[in-house]
């Protein structure tokens, strides 16, 4: 079976986004050759991508563009040609090309996209659609980067909304020259 993957960018405080939509802060760190080369080497890394309605319309508004080919060639070109699903009980139709929509209730349809033959597939950001797969059990890893920046009261805390805690365990980190860090965490089996 395919693993499900949700890969995040989070603020120290734990926040996806900050309460009026804005990811710039994602981007406000001095360059940093390695970072650079991990984003590139995660967008050519030949998994499906999964998205919420939002953070579809965000990213197909920018990755088709001659400025997003201009500014970072390899992974516009990478999300361009990857094949890409989202999430959405209002979506009817996707324009950006190798989008499917998945129709109805998230949890079942990705469900039956685990069962299928294929690579793995990576939720990006779509914090909501994270947050709703979570009690599941669906999501096989959480891939987090920290940024370190705080939004306080101006942010939206991923787990926030959250029914009852998850336990995880830390399978793997690195630290890049950026600030940036990279922990991967996978849903700790039951007690036997």
């Amino acid at each position: 079976m395919r693993r499900l993957i949700a890969f995040e960018m989070l603020t120290l405080d734990g926040c996806y986004a900050s309460t009026d939509g804005d990811f710039g802060w994602t981007h406000r760190r001095e360059r940093d050759a390695e970072w650079d080369a991990f984003v590139a080497g995660n967008a050519g890394s030949g998994g499906e991508l999964v998205f919420g309605r939002r953070t579809y319309g965000m990213m197909a508004s920018w990755w088709p563009t001659p400025a997003a080919a201009q500014n970072e060639p390899q992974v516009a070109e990478a999300m361009n040609a990857t094949p890409k699903y989202v999430c959405s009980r209002t979506l009817h139709e996707a324009a950006w090309n190798n989008t499917t929509v998945l129709q109805g209730d998230a949890a079942s349809r990705l469900q039956e996209l685990k069962r299928s033959p294929g690579a793995d597939l990576v939720i990006l950001g779509s914090g909501e659609l994270v947050v709703s797969l979570a009690p599941t059990g669906l999501i096989d890893e959480y891939q987090l980067v920290l940024i370190p920046v705080a939004l306080g009261r101006r942010g939206k805390p991923l787990f926030g909304g959250l029914g009852h805690g998850m336990e995880l365990r830390l399978a793997e980190s690195r630290r890049f020259g950026n600030g940036n860090m990279l922990l991967c965490y996978r849903p700790r089996p039951p007690e036997a």
